[in-house]
């Protein structure tokens, strides 16, 4: 995939183990020392949020050249699955709360996206530029067709996304074709209010930021709600087809000065 820079940031797909270590050192101060999740033991020994899925993951990275320290200076990053990868491992991390058999039958490539997470000072809007032009590039150098991966609200008490839930469900529900459904032992069940009181706008402005950005691509949900106490999180599996990146969206997040810098095989 094409490397972009802008200015003094660069977005490609992690090159070295040190490079990896600082993803997931910038994972854990987001997580686990901003959004409150809680750590294993190990992880807040290291300072570092893992997990056996980062060892086959692909690693999008934003790195500040102009950052001196003994690390790679990762300010943003994104973790991407492709479904052949997952497929030849220990499958897909959305896998411990939906049930992904739908997504497995699903003609084209897919891809899991997960682990968002944004430097507290790089939070303008550039950094999350770079990572969403980075995720396109992504797309088209492995012919994706869906993304998906779980969106979160902070708080583990899902009647306080009443609004948000009832409206994901009622106006973003996936096509049963390629419908994630939560783990039955997990499952939660989206619709606290009746279709009727939850139209387009007081459900759009009940939605946390990136999960607006989904939706207004033309972003679908699975079946069901999910608790995470580790990360203190509601989580809905939230899918995009790829085609729906149309070149409007694109210029989106295309912020002036985006340039090539070498291309990756």
């Amino acid at each position: 995939m094409v490397v972009l820079a802008l200015e003094t940031l660069e977005v490609r797909l992690a090159e070295s183990a040190a490079e990896i270590d600082a993803a997931q050192a910038l994972r854990y101060r987001v997580f686990y020392e901003e959004l409150e999740a809680r750590p294993t033991p190990l992880m807040k020994r290291r300072a570092r949020d893992v997990d056996k899925f980062d060892a086959y993951c692909d690693h999008l990275v934003v790195i500040d050249r102009a950052r001196i320290g003994a690390n790679p200076s990762v300010v943003g990053t994104y973790r991407l699955m492709r479904r052949s990868v997952a497929t030849a491992h220990e499958g897909f991390y959305v896998a411990q709360e939906y049930d992904v058999a739908p997504l497995l039958r699903y003609p084209g490539e897919v891809a899991e996206v997960g682990r968002s997470c944004v430097h507290r000072d790089y939070r303008q809007g550039a950094v999350m530029q770079l990572l969403w032009r980075g995720i396109s590039e992504y797309v088209g150098a492995f012919d994706v067709e869906m993304l998906f991966g779980c969106g979160s609200f902070t708080g583990t008490d899902p009647t306080r996304f009443a609004v948000a839930l009832s409206y994901l469900y009622h106006r973003h529900l996936a096509p049963e074709s390629f419908r994630p459904r939560a783990l039955g032992h997990r499952y939660v069940d989206m619709r606290f209010l009746p279709r009727a009181v939850v139209g387009d706008d007081i459900g759009m402005a009940a939605l946390p930021p990136l999960m607006k950005g989904y939706m207004r691509l033309g972003g679908f949900v699975g079946d069901g709600a999910v608790i995470d106490r580790q990360f203190n999180t509601v989580d809905v599996c939230v899918l995009v087809k790829t085609d729906r990146l149309t070149d409007k969206y694109r210029r989106r997040y295309r912020p002036g000065g985006v340039a090539p810098v070498k291309r990756l095989h």
